[in-house]
């Protein structure tokens, strides 16, 4: 038992470091593309800038909103790390208490569920921006959950199973437009630009997350992220043949290409205008997602 435990930490311990240096790395290329340098003052060329922020935001005064629910207000931040974090377990490890035979069953229980992060920080705020920053959020999450999934069964039907360990088959040259598709819907899912509504600063003042500062911002920095992290090793263990013929290594080169992407989306796009958004998920991605399904039931 205390070496599956230790096996966890270790898990955990990683995501967090990787958290750590993707920020790094997000605002070094955030910085070029700006044609500037970004952070470059803390260590030897910035690497220890994260460490920096991490002790800044730690340290800050934890702000409690005189009329806020106290106790949702301190838990809608703990509960959105913790499903961040749960996700890791679908990935398959020499750990066997982390790894799940159905994983994209359980990837799919713990995402849809963690929407109520979101919501629980915005409504226990008790604050106009961050209750419409909630309920934007809830609508595109739950929107896009929708094409997600579709799209994420398209790959599993031609897989065949929703074990982790059989997706060694690259299925992006099977379906590349539905691909773009499950990009874009990545993106939406993690609230990330140019489909960051949940957090538009120009009319929300940084959305449902307003009212957190020190600790409770940090819990929610770190969920986003993590997110981020996950989803891009996740996206490449489903369409882009995982650990392929070169193993791990070549699984994290795939998943820090698909970051990369992340970054750059933020730094070359605009941002979406909400109702646009919304009509990308019903008019475009789910006809289109139901298209592909039919089209594996009918030739494979």
């Amino acid at each position: 038992m205390s070496y599956k435990v230790v096996c966890v930490i270790m898990t955990y311990v990683c995501v967090l470091l990787a958290v750590a240096f993707f920020t790094l790395f997000e605002r070094k290329v955030l910085g070029y593309v700006q044609l500037r340098k970004g952070p470059n003052k803390v260590g030897v060329g910035g690497v220890l800038q994260p460490f920096s922020d991490a002790l800044k935001l730690l340290s800050k005064e934890y702000v409690l909103p005189g009329q806020s629910n106290r106790l949702l207000f301190f838990l809608a931040p703990a509960l959105s790390f913790f499903l961040a974090l749960m996700m890791w377990n679908i990935f398959p490890s020499f750990n066997s208490f982390s790894y799940f035979v159905f994983g994209l069953i359980y990837f799919l229980c713990v995402s849809s569920v963690s929407v109520y992060g979101v919501l629980l920080a915005g409504w226990s705020s008790n604050s106009k921006y961050a209750m419409v920053g909630a309920l934007r959020g809830a609508a595109q999450t739950i929107s896009y959950e929708v094409s997600f999934a579709l799209l994420l069964l398209f790959a599993v039907f031609l897989v065949g199973s929703f074990n982790m360990e059989f997706f060694w088959f690259p299925t992006v040259f099977l379906g590349f437009p539905l691909f773009m598709m499950f990009v874009a819907s990545m993106l939406a899912e993690t609230n990330r630009a140019p489909f960051d509504l949940v957090e538009g600063e120009s009319e929300l003042v940084s959305g449902f997350n307003v009212e957190y500062s020190g600790p409770g911002f940090t819990l929610v920095f770190l969920a986003e992220y993590a997110n981020i992290i996950f989803i891009s090793t996740f996206t490449s263990m489903v369409w882009c043949g995982g650990f392929g013929f070169g193993g791990p290594v070549e699984l994290v080169v795939k998943s820090l290409a698909l970051s990369f992407f992340f970054v750059w989306a933020r730094g070359a796009l605009p941002r979406f205008r909400y109702d646009l958004l919304m009509s990308l998920a019903w008019k475009s991605f789910l006809p289109a997602a139901l298209f592909g399904l039919a089209a594996v039931f009918l030739f494979i």
